[in-house]
């Protein structure tokens, strides 16, 4: 495993340690309160030969490790380098998916709410992150059409002469044209928090109060809004779950083992309703039940998913003091761990046990869809081998401009999003599909010929002459025969889809509803999609380098500072010169410049 000398220079102190093989990939993430006796328990080690342990231990050369001050520090640590690293032996929550959150800039003047991808330290309020997109988007509508807050972006409103539509439908407070008070404002911003932190029912009762004092008061029209917004928000709660009859926030884990596989049911309970859901499942997962809980919680709270104050939990995780403290730091307020005997946290448990149960159920049934679609298209297609692994190539461009191959794969009928690639076309000059494709076919089949990734099926988005191209590379590098090889081309007219195999004078043709062609042209939008996302990136680019390049005395420092108080190429081009001269290292004369170009540009 590693040299015995070795296990002499290991300190007695709190730290992390790497597992690394041969090429210094690293296998194994661990933490210890003493390393010294957590590596040396290791060469104690007794399993059968199949046993995970033992194999992974098999494979070890080296060990690197790093030392910490305290076993708080190690936790942290051992979190970060596992979701860096990716190990092959330890629990990983694989999610391929970028959840989205809700933003409210809370730090701004006037705030606004939008979707954010990732968390930053800017002072904002984040919500999230949202498992279904569409759900985060409902929110914000919702919001959209309950609380007139300002849609327009920036942290700094820009005057306006006239006020936007947004205005005059009833949707914004028009801070741009100095009609908001601020009072009012922040009041707005207020119930917008409390809809998001799950205090839907104590906002109901806030604005049932003033909509009755407005009625009082003889403002007959108010009171008709904030009916509007009590009657539009008791629709949301209608629709969640009661989970439990008191008013909490709870995190409730569910764990379900079936050999040496799990299922992890994440149930999201805010002032007593399931607000969302988060499952897990993870294959072979090597340690004691309370072991790997505990690397579950570690690795799913950080600094961008913060836990609620009562995390229920089927039973109590290894190093439990540790994980708390570290969640309450966190959360920002102290967090308790419950592990439920009886009443209705024990319901609510059981529920949570029964979702994770239930991802056997999901993941059997995907399987047995996969099993019979994967024999459909080795039959339909006549392939030789059933796939398992599939990839497709797709070539985007403008006249041989902005060129970019895209490159998608999918596992067992689902996109596997890791191992999709963007590649810059580096060394056809002009319009030529077939030499783009060939120089992008010989750079991913020659890394995966050295990596031994290869896929089972190659698709080709194209007919019989972007096929006899992969077909001429993959007879260059010797893998012709080691995987099969597909063109899919739109026919002509009203011919549908033709599908060209190797070898093969005419095209198979499946009928436009047939499940293996329908999955084929899933495969085959998804790269063009991918493709066109990343094109359109590398054409904007272009716009603005020529756009702004062009203006004499615009070099990339200036050009850098107009986009950053303009925000856009569009909003430079409408500015007159007292506007641009105002910006900061643009002078007088540069901004009469800038002005004349796009004057006659």
């Amino acid at each position: 495993m590693f040299p015995a000398d070795f296990l002499e220079t290991v300190p007695k102190t709190p730290g992390v340690y790497l597992m690394l093989d041969k090429q210094s990939r690293v296998l194994y993430v661990g933490k210890a309160k003493n390393l010294k006796n957590r590596l040396t328990s290791y060469t104690r080690f007794s399993g059968s030969d199949h046993n995970k342990t033992t194999v992974m231990l098999s494979k070890v050369v080296s060990v690197d490790t790093l030392l910490t001050n305290t076993e708080k520090e190690a936790l942290i640590l051992e979190a970060s380098l596992i979701k860096k690293h990716k190990p092959k032996y330890n629990i990983i929550l694989r999610d391929d998916k970028n959840y989205p959150f809700i933003k409210v800039t809370v730090q701004d003047t006037w705030p606004r709410v939008h979707m954010a991808r990732r968390r930053k330290k800017d002072g904002a309020r984040y919500f999230g992150p949202y498992a279904s997109s569409s759900s985060m988007w409902s929110t914000i509508r919702l919001l959209a059409n309950l609380f007139p807050l300002r849609k327009c972006k920036g942290a700094k409103i820009r005057p306006r002469n006239r006020p936007c539509l947004n205005l005059q439908l009833g949707k914004c407070l028009g801070p741009c044209v100095d009609l908001a008070d601020p009072e009012v404002y922040r009041d707005q911003v207020k119930k917008v928090l409390m809809v998001l932190e799950g205090r839907n029912r104590s906002l109901v009762k806030e604005l049932t109060r003033e909509m009755e004092i407005c009625a009082e008061q003889l403002l007959f029209e108010k009171a008709a809004e904030l009916r509007d917004q009590i009657g539009a928000l008791s629709k949301t709660l209608e629709k969640q779950i009661i989970a439990s009859s008191t008013i909490k926030d709870q995190d409730v884990f569910g764990y379900f083992r079936e050999g040496t596989s799990i299922g992890i049911a994440i149930l999201f309970v805010r002032e007593g309703l399931i607000t969302g859901h988060r499952n897990f499942f993870l294959s072979e997962a090597m340690d004691s039940d309370a072991a790997i809980l505990s690397q579950v919680l570690n690795q799913f709270y950080d600094e961008n998913m913060a836990p609620a104050k009562e995390v229920i939990l089927p039973f109590a995780p290894n190093d439990g003091p540790l994980l708390r403290e570290r969640f309450s730091e966190l959360s920002g307020s102290n967090v308790t761990f419950t592990v439920p005997q009886r009443g209705d946290l024990v319901q609510l448990l059981n529920m949570a046990i029964t979702n994770a149960g239930h991802i056997f159920d999901e993941k059997e049934k995907k399987e047995r869809s996969w099993q019979s679609l994967s024999s459909s298209l080795a039959k339909s297609l006549h392939l030789a081998y059933t796939p398992t692994i599939i990839e497709c190539l797709d070539i985007s461009n403008t006249s041989g401009k902005q060129a970019v191959g895209s490159l998608v794969c999918f596992r067992k009928g689902e996109p596997l999003k890791s191992l999709y690639r963007h590649y810059k076309i580096t060394t056809v000059p002009g319009p030529d599909d077939y030499a783009m494709m060939e120089e992008v076919l010989r750079r991913r089949l020659g890394r995966a010929l050295q990596e031994k990734t290869l896929p089972d099926l190659f698709i080709v988005d194209g007919g019989r002459g972007q096929l006899g191209v992969a077909m001429r590379v993959a007879e260059d590098l010797g893998i012709k025969d080691d995987l099969d090889w597909i063109g899919i081309a739109k026919g002509k007219n009203d011919e549908g889809e033709k599908l060209y195999k190797p070898g093969r004078k005419n095209p198979i043709l499946l009928k436009s509803h047939h499940p293996v062609l329908l999955y084929l042209m899933r495969i085959r939008d998804e790269s063009h999609r991918y493709g066109i996302t990343f094109h359109r990136k590398l054409r904007g680019k272009d716009s603005v380098t020529s756009t702004l390049d062009d203006i004499p005395g615009v070099g990339p420092g200036r050009k850098k500072t107009l986009l950053k108080h303009f925000g856009s190429v569009k909003r430079i081009r409408e500015a007159g010169i007292e506007e641009l001269s105002s910006v900061p290292g643009i002078g007088r004369d540069t901004a009469d410049t800038i002005h004349k170009h796009f004057i006659l540009t």
